[in-house]
């Protein structure tokens, strides 16, 4: 084996694990995020789901992704498990791991739309139903030998199949399991149920900013050339332009220079970026990151508006941003990057309209079909699980208790023998 061959691989496995840690920034920024009493679950829910998203990649879910197949579905390599494989110049092993940790990513946005009144076995079959059917199909589409790659779509590390995708499970989970009790008023006013820790918030969307690294420079899958360091440069500018551009919108408009409205708008820089990062140039990665900053502001009070639990702002921040960064290749990407990259310049640099009508067709087709296929699935799960959501009792109580008989924070909950308040 030669020397290259070692370190692309060793690269590529270190950007996997990079990837896997920001399940950890999910973990804290979902519980930040929402009540001290459904701590412990999100905690707990996050890790089991990505065993299981990791049983169900294995077994088929980067089979229907890169297998042999036709334009919609891959039909070979299940139970993944020939080292010997070779893609994109790596071990089959390597990319496999780094393809596992991007679908769990997927599944983990999905979750969001679930948070703090889904039934933990709706969870588990999801999870399942998800990672086999929606996510995978998806991923062909774009990144194996689907229609979409056929047509030249640009997506380099997932602001579609990744961001997108999960966003619109989490939509139709939403839609679904209805609100949380007490978001909404009789007169259609949404009230504030404010996460309990920012503190947490924000250390796990720094976490999610520094796996990110992992996530867009990792899929360069090589270290020739040390492209990756672009490809960081780039993420770095769009994630540092999207929390600026919410912090001082969110002050003009709200007249203070609200926390978490600035962390999501790091996060939905770093999410418009993805699918761009390896086709602008610096310039445009402001430009996109300032945009992704400002619309997931005007995103989270239009979903408000329009009676839409979102308590983790899954939907603007990977849905709404996701749309803006498949679509922003279009316009921003240069002639050299896109010939080095695959696919077409962007209409600002003379390429016209066809790579920015394929990367609009592919927002309508792949999100189009993640809703209702999630939504189709969540169907299914209701009647397996015999509805997606906890009573109103164990919804009040808290999901910590009422799912897993214990508390997240113990010491900040009354003993089994002490009446409230006492």
């Amino acid at each position: 084996m030669d020397e290259l061959f070692l370190m692309n691989n060793l690269w590529v496995m270190v950007c996997a694990v990079l990837v896997l840690l920001m399940q950890g920034g999910f973990i804290l920024l979902e519980a930040g995020s929402t009540r001290m009493k459904n701590a412990g679950h999100i905690a707990g829910k996050t890790v089991f789901t990505i065993g299981i998203a990791s049983l169900v990649f294995w077994a088929v879910g980067y089979g229907f992704i890169y297998g042999e197949g036709n334009l919609f579905i891959g039909l070979s390599d299940f139970f993944f498990g020939d080292f010997t494989t070779m893609f994109d110049g790596l071990a089959g092993s390597v990319d496999f791991f780094f393809q596992l940790a991007f679908a769990a990513i997927a599944l983990t946005i999905a979750f969001g739309g679930f948070a703090e009144r889904a039934k933990l076995s709706a969870y588990i079959v999801f999870a399942v139903l998800f990672s086999a059917f929606v996510y995978p199909i998806v991923a062909h589409w774009i990144w194996g030998d689907g229609w979409l790659a056929e047509l030249g779509k640009q997506d380099f590390a997932g602001s579609t199949v990744v961001h997108l995708t999960g966003a619109m499970a989490a939509l139709a989970a939403t839609i679904l399991l209805k609100p949380r009790l007490g978001k909404f008023n009789k007169d259609g006013s949404a009230n504030d149920l404010a996460g309990h820790n920012q503190v947490y918030t924000a250390l796990g969307v720094l976490i999610l900013w520094v796996g990110w690294f992992g996530f867009n420079a990792g899929s360069t899958l090589g270290v020739e050339g040390v492209f990756f360091g672009y490809v960081a440069l780039n993420t770095q500018l769009a994630a540092a332009a999207g929390a600026v551009a919410a912090l001082f919108i969110a002050w003009a408009m709200l007249g203070k220079s609200d926390v978490p409205t600035m962390l999501n708008g790091a996060l939905a820089g770093l999410v418009a970026i993805t699918a761009s990062c390896a086709f602008v140039a610096p310039w445009a990665a402001v430009i996109i990151g300032i945009i992704g900053g400002l619309i997931v502001f005007f995103s989270m009070k239009l979903f408000d508006k329009a009676k839409i639990d979102d308590p983790i702002f899954a939907l603007s921040v990977h849905g709404v941003a996701g749309v803006w960064g498949t679509i922003s290749t279009g316009f921003f990407a240069t002639p050299q990057l896109a010939e080095l990259n695959g696919g077409s310049a962007g209409l600002f640099y003379g390429g016209g309209f066809a790579q920015l009508g394929v990367q609009t067709l592919s927002v309508v087709a792949c999100g189009a079909f993640a809703f209702i296929a999630s939504y189709v699935l969540l169907l299914v799960t209701k009647a397996i699980v015999g509805g997606l959501r906890v009573s109103e009792e164990e919804e009040i109580l808290g999901l910590d208790l009422s799912e897993h008989g214990s508390y997240g924070y113990p010491e900040s909950m009354p003993e089994k023998h002490e009446k409230p308040g006492a």
